[in-house]
C-alpha cells in the first residue's frame, strides 16, 4: 500500500479539503496515511512551515497550493515507480514506497553519533595524550610492564627518540644533543654515556630513577596532540560555532613553522653535497613544543569547524526522521 504522509499545522484550514481529496482517491489509489502535526516540534515547524501544507505520495512531494488534479497524477506516477521497482526487483524503492517510515537502528546510531561525535573525538584524543603521560609515571612506580606495553604500542606512532623527548620525574626535563646548544642542561650524551647519532639505542632508551622516564610521544607529538585537545574541548563548549581557520592561514600558522623547523634541521643533517651549504641545527625541545603546538591549534581549528558541517546535515536529517517516525508510533497507538 502506497504510504502517504500529510505535514500540516492542526488549525490549517486547509486540512479538511485535502483530506476529503484523499478520501476520493482512496478507492483509486488505495494508501496508508499519516497526518504530521508540524505545530508540535520545533524541527517539523523549521523544515515544512514555509511550504506547509506538504504532501508526500510515495516518492512524490506537493507543496502549499496543489489540488486534487496534482494529487491525482502524483499517485499516478508513484504507481507506474512501483511497479516498475517491483518489475527490476527494486525492493529499496518498493519498500520506500510502500513500508511505513522507521528509525533503523544504523539510523539511531547515526543519530547518536552525529549528536556526540567529538566526545569521541576529545575522548580518543585525551586517551592518546593521557597513556603517553602515564608510561613514566608506571616505570616510576615499579609498574614497568604496562609501562613497557605502552612504549611499545606507540612505537609505530612516533620515533621516541630520548634527546627529543620529555622526562618526568628526573633531573631535568629532556636532554638534548649538544648539537641543539641548549645552554644549562646535561646533554644527552652526558647524561647517558650514549652516542648521539646512535637512534636505535636512544628510542630504546627509556630512562632510569636518576634521569627520570620519557614519555611515549616526542615532544612534538605530545604538544600537536595536547592542543588538538585544548581546542576540541573549547570547540566543544561553544556549541561548535567556532568557524574555521582559512586553508592559507592553517598553512602560514601551522604547517609553515613546524615545517620550516623539522625540514631544515632534517636537512642539514644529511650527508648529501648539494646540501652542505645548510648550517648544521638540531631543534630545541622548547622550539619542537611551539611549532608542535602551532600545527595542532591550527590542525584542530581548521579541521573540526568542517568536521561539524559535515556532520550537522546528518544530525539534522537524523532529528527530523525521529520527529516524524515519533508522531507516527504516537498515532498507530
Amino acid at each position: 500500500m502506497i504510504q502517504v504522509l500529510l505535514y500540516i499545522a492542526e488549525d490549517d484550514l486547509r486540512k479538511t479539503e485535502i483530506l476529503n481529496d484523499l478520501s476520493q482517491l482512496q478507492s483509486e489509489y488505495p494508501h496508508q496515511l499519516h497526518i504530521i502535526n508540524i505545530s508540535e516540534d520545533p524541527v517539523l515547524q523549521e523544515e515544512f512551515g514555509k511550504n506547509s501544507p506538504v504532501l508526500d505520495i510515495g516518492v512524490y512531494r506537493l507543496i502549499w497550493d496543489f489540488n486534487l488534479s496534482e494529487m491525482t497524477k502524483a499517485f499516478s506516477k508513484t504507481t507506474e515507480r512501483l511497479i516498475d521497482a517491483e518489475s527490476k526487483g527494486n525492493r529499496a524503492l518498493v519498500e520506500r514506497i510502500t513500508m511505513p517510515l522507521n528509525l533503523t537502528k544504523t539510523d539511531k546510531f547515526s543519530r547518536w553519533f552525529s549528536k556526540h561525535y567529538m566526545l569521541l573525538v576529545n575522548g580518543f584524543t585525551f586517551l592518546y595524550v593521557f597513556l603517553a603521560i602515564i608510561a613514566p609515571v608506571f616505570m616510576q612506580v615499579g609498574w614497568e610492564l604496562p609501562g613497557k606495553v605502552i612504549y611499545r604500542i606507540y612505537r609505530p606512532l612516533c620515533h621516541q627518540l630520548a634527546f627529543r623527548s620529555f622526562f618526568l620525574f628526573g633531573e631535568q626535563p629532556y636532554y638534548p644533543r649538544e648539537l641543539a646548544g641548549v645552554e644549562g642542561v646535561m646533554t644527552y650524551s652526558e647524561a647517558t654515556g650514549y652516542d648521539d647519532y646512535d637512534l636505535e639505542t636512544a628510542r630504546e632508551f627509556l630512562g632510569d630513577e636518576t634521569l627520570g622516564y620519557k614519555m611515549a610521544l616526542c615532544q612534538r607529538d605530545i604538544a600537536i596532540y595536547s592542543m588538538i585537545l585544548l581546542f576540541g574541548i573549547g570547540f566543544s563548549l561553544s556549541g561548535k560555532k567556532i568557524k574555521p581557520l582559512p586553508w592559507y592561514l592553517w598553512l602560514i600558522l601551522g604547517l609553515g613553522p613546524i615545517g620550516l623547523d623539522g625540514f631544515s634541521q632534517l636537512l642539514s643533517q644529511t650527508n648529501f653535497s648539494f646540501l652542505a651549504w645548510l648550517p648544521l641545527r638540531e631543534s630545541t625541545p622548547l622550539l619542537r613544543a611551539l611549532t608542535g603546538a602551532c600545527f595542532g591549534l591550527a590542525t584542530a581549528w581548521f579541521g573540526f569547524p568542517y568536521l561539524e558541517e559535515s556532520v550537522e546535515g546528518n544530525r539534522q536529517e537524523m532529528e527530523l526522521k525521529t520527529a516524524i517516525t515519533e508522531q507516527m508510533d504516537q498515532n498507530l497507538s
